[in-house]
């Protein structure tokens, strides 16, 4: 049993590397959207990839793209042979909705011989306001240029957003994901892999449990959290709330509310504007931390060793490991608790 379950996992593991698509390559199949007026998408596909895109300039249509096992060429008369025999393909448009559908006709997988196995992905051109409803278990997925309420999940690929605007929410149990110039609401998360999120705005939501968190020119309400990698943001705006168990912290240019905390690294912090708060965590190593000079603040401070630079118009406790008082006359909370050094500077 054991070298049987050895081929499967072998099997499944070429199906992962084939649905990761060459899109360039010529398509098995195409059907014209183009006198269809398409609300929604709905695709399914357990060993292929997924693109929908809302990109001006491209006719509305469905692309279907088949490759054998190890990304093997087939002649159009061997694809057509095996999906007749082992699997169930499906492309169809009726009231405003797109339906794409590829799966195995024995989805147990002990029936079908993994070198007959194929990736069927699907690359879909279509107006720009459409929802989509997504689901793979072999491949990445790939949105663009859409406004709508877009859902997506994979188990074995890596998601790519760009340009989208409504409700966004995906997820991956096996990739990395890369969100861009996209907003309203964004909800992304995995489970093995790290996450970029370059210029983005409003209520944004991001979870790794397996990779580091890559934030750059977001504003908005920011939760982003991982449970074993690094953070890094720069030039953020609003609120943001950021963890990691595995770690180092490093943020620059904030001008934002602010609650991090890191069990596992150090943490450096540039506030070039402060919020309504700042809340800093660290167990595991120093703080080096920068906030504005001139903006009142309540500081409450507790390292191993707190250093400073010159403080002006301070009043209160300044103690070599604790600090509680005023600056500025008072105003934004500042907590900061350090098992480590801390080391703050105002500018």
């Amino acid at each position: 049993m054991k070298p049987y379950l050895l081929l499967l996992f072998i099997a499944c593991q070429s199906c992962v590397a084939v649905a990761q698509d060459n899109w360039n390559k010529t398509p098995y199949q195409t059907k014209s959207l183009a006198n269809d007026a398409i609300k929604d998408v709905y695709v399914k596909t357990s060993g292929g990839s997924i693109s929908v895109s809302g990109a001006a300039g491209e006719a509305p249509r469905i692309e279907v793209y088949v490759h054998g096992s190890n990304n093997q060429e087939l002649s159009k008369e061997e694809i057509a042979k095996r999906i007749a025999e082992d699997y169930e393909l499906d492309v169809s448009v009726s009231n405003h909705e797109v339906h794409a559908m590829a799966k195995r006709k024995h989805e147990d997988g002990f029936n079908l011989n993994w070198r007959r196995q194929l990736s069927i992905s699907f690359k879909i051109f279509v107006p720009k306001q459409v929802n989509t409803h997504l689901g793979t278990s072999g491949g990445s997925i790939h949105l663009d240029n859409l406004s709508g309420d877009e859902n997506f999940s994979t188990s074995g690929g890596s998601l790519h957003v760009d340009a989208l605007t409504g409700v966004i929410k995906g997820e991956t149990s096996g990739g990395s994901i890369e969100v861009a110039n996209t907003g309203n609401e964004i909800n992304l998360q995995t489970s093995g892999g790290s996450i970029r999120a370059t210029n983005c705005h409003g209520k944004i939501k991001l979870e790794t449990s397996g990779g580091s968190l890559h934030l750059q020119d977001l504003k908005g309400s920011i939760n982003a959290n991982t449970s074993g990698g690094s953070i890094s943001g720069n030039n953020i705006e609003g609120e943001l709330i950021t963890g990691t168990s595995g770690g180092s912290v490093n943020l620059t240019r904030l001008a934002c509310s602010l609650n991090a905390s890191t069990s596992g690294g150090s943490m450096n912090v540039e506030l070039n504007q402060v919020g309504k708060y700042v809340k800093l965590d660290v167990s595991g190593g120093h703080v080096d931390l920068k906030l504005p000079g001139k903006v009142g603040m309540n500081l409450n401070f507790s390292a191993d060793r707190i250093n400073a630079n010159t403080v002006s118009n301070f009043s209160g406790e300044w103690e070599k490991t604790h600090v509680k008082g005023s600056i500025n006359g008072g105003g934004v909370p500042v907590n900061v608790e350090a098992s480590g050094n801390l080391n703050v500077s105002f500018n």
